[in-house]
């Protein structure tokens, strides 16, 4: 047993001999990394499904998407509460908790009859959800020492980079094989065998001993109302034309004045229930504020490229989650090789390689066009998922590895959150360029279909002929050659703005490389200390 976990006590036999043996924290690192693993799935799984839930509920599409509002808004909340959580019931009684509270969820989500009830549930199974994936990465950082911790942060990014490739194939062969409801009930056996290996091989919590610390419940709810109507922004801005919208605007209003007072309060009060002190360390300001472009590119370019294959490539759910498939493939084994390079290199080579790596991906995406099938994505989704697990895995390590380790669940708690936010922040910023880029470029196509457009004219010729001859009259063959004509415009929109899209974000991941010099190398003494 190493000396890391010599003084920790195990409540199961088979878990003092796994510790006797040294192989317990690979336990743990399992334990932790499943749980994890449910949550990040049921982000994207749902996805799929929505027109399913949909019809089968009789909702309309701005109330159905509440379904993944709600479970985003769940999810902001709880991440920065996990570390006082922790504190106050204990890391091993609240990651179970957590896993029960999701499954439970996950039952009341398949069972659900009607929308409200959905909605609910789908909040119940957020708190769950992210109270695990706020625990997985404090509790492997405080369960490894310093020199392994590249193999442990391995095996919890897996599950946070392969996840959102996994969800939508799973929820698309599930929900056109059974139903909808097995998106949620396949969550039953996997989250009884979490359930099962937390209660075998996570150490027994250490008894509290003095009085209970205060609830903050004030910085809690300034917390809930700034988190919450910032993720219900995020999420339903660009379906209500953003802040030409009063619900919006009121939102917008709620978050800013309940954020503001929320800092003041946590940086001034005895007991805060989320530490912010923690941002005095700059390894852990540099890394939240990084991740939060991480999550936005990773997140945002991965929601990306299944509306165009959808789209324009005319996918099904199914084939567009195969498509991602090499990639979390890619990502798995390069997360491997990460964990093995971090300690030879340190973490910020390895940041500064994916994120080039990357921004040469979405370079090379920017050049789509009609002719661009499946077979030209394969590499570019392979060197994706090469480059997201080059940054991932250090980027963690260089926020949080140099931190004492009673400071690592405060900041763990922080760094998840700006990473979840930076995909909600992603996936609205490119949702509305999208749009916006879409309208450009179409307005600027449409101005070259005029009558002194000879290449235009003669195309709308060939178009009328072609359907006069399969018989329709002269006035009717006209009318669908332009139909025609504006359909293809259309579509050569489409394509323009997902260039645009791809080449925003690799430009984000070059702007931002400077930030890289702030980061933490991965280790200091106090952290050594901590960890041995």
């Amino acid at each position: 047993m190493t000396s890391a976990l010599a003084n920790l006590k195990f409540s199961s036999p088979l878990a003092q001999r796994a510790a006797e043996q040294g192989w317990i924290k690979w336990a743990i690192a399992i334990t932790v990394a499943l749980g994890a693993i449910l949550e990040v799935i049921d982000v994207s799984i749902v996805n799929v499904a929505l027109p399913h839930m949909q019809g089968n509920l009789g909702a309309t599409l701005s109330e159905i998407g509440w379904v993944i509002t709600g479970y985003s808004m769940a999810n902001v909340v709880i991440i920065p509460l996990t570390a006082w959580l922790d504190d106050r019931f204990g890391r091993r009684n609240y990651f179970i908790f957590s896993l029960i509270a999701f499954v439970l969820a996950s039952i009341l989500c398949g069972l659900a009859t009607n929308l409200p009830m959905l909605i609910f549930a789908r909040v119940l199974q957020g708190l769950g959800g992210g109270s695990m994936l706020g625990k997985a990465q404090s509790i492997l950082f405080q369960t490894f020492s310093k020199a392994e911790q590249g193999a442990a942060q391995a095996a919890f990014g897996l599950s946070v980079i392969m996840g959102p490739a996994i969800g939508p194939t799973l929820g698309g062969y599930l929900t056109d094989a059974l139903n909808w409801r097995w998106i949620f009930f396949i969550n039953i056996p996997f989250g009884i065998l979490a359930v099962i290996l937390a209660v075998t091989f996570l150490p027994v919590d250490e008894p509290r001993h003095g009085k209970p610390k205060s609830v903050d419940w004030t910085g809690i709810g300034l917390m809930t109302a700034g988190l919450a109507s910032l993720q219900v922004i995020l999420e339903e801005g660009q379906q209500d034309d953003w802040f030409e919208s009063r619900f919006i605007v009121t939102m917008a209003f709620v978050s800013v004045l309940s954020l503001i007072a929320f800092v003041y309060w946590e940086l001034h009060v005895e007991h805060p229930a989320v530490d912010l002190h923690v941002l005095r360390y700059r390894s852990v300001a540099a890394g939240s504020f990084y991740s939060i472009i991480l999550g936005a590119g990773l997140y945002g370019a991965l929601f990306a490229i299944p509306i165009f294959a959808q789209n324009n490539l005319h996918f099904t759910a199914q084939q567009t989650g195969q498509l991602l498939i090499p990639s979390a493939i890619a990502s798995g084994v390069a997360m491997v090789l990460t964990g093995k390079l971090i300690d030879k290199v340190g973490p910020r080579p390895l940041i500064v390689a994916g994120a080039l790596v990357t921004a040469g991906v979405m370079f090379a995406l920017s050049s789509i066009n009609p002719d661009t099938g499946a077979g030209d994505l394969f590499w570019p989704l392979v060197f994706r998922g090469l480059g997201s697990a080059l940054m991932f895995l250090p980027l963690s390590i260089a926020t949080l590895g140099s931190l004492p380790k009673h400071h690592v669940p405060a900041a763990s708690g922080f760094y998840n959150l700006t990473r979840q936010l930076g995909g909600s922040l992603g996936i609205a910023i490119l949702t509305t360029l999208l749009s916006r880029r879409e309208a450009t470029h179409r307005a600027t196509l449409v101005e070259r279909v005029t009558p002194l457009s000879h290449e235009a004219m003669h195309r709308v010729d060939a178009l009328t002929g072609f359907f006069q001859k399969l018989g329709s009259s002269a006035h009717d063959a006209k009318f669908r050659a332009f139909s025609a004509i504006d359909q293809i415009l259309n579509g050569q929109a489409a394509l323009k703005s997902f260039d645009d899209l791809f080449a925003y974000v690799g430009i984000a991941f070059i702007a931002t490389l400077p930030l890289v010099f702030f980061l933490g190398s991965g280790g200091n003494k106090a952290a050594a200390a901590d960890a041995h």
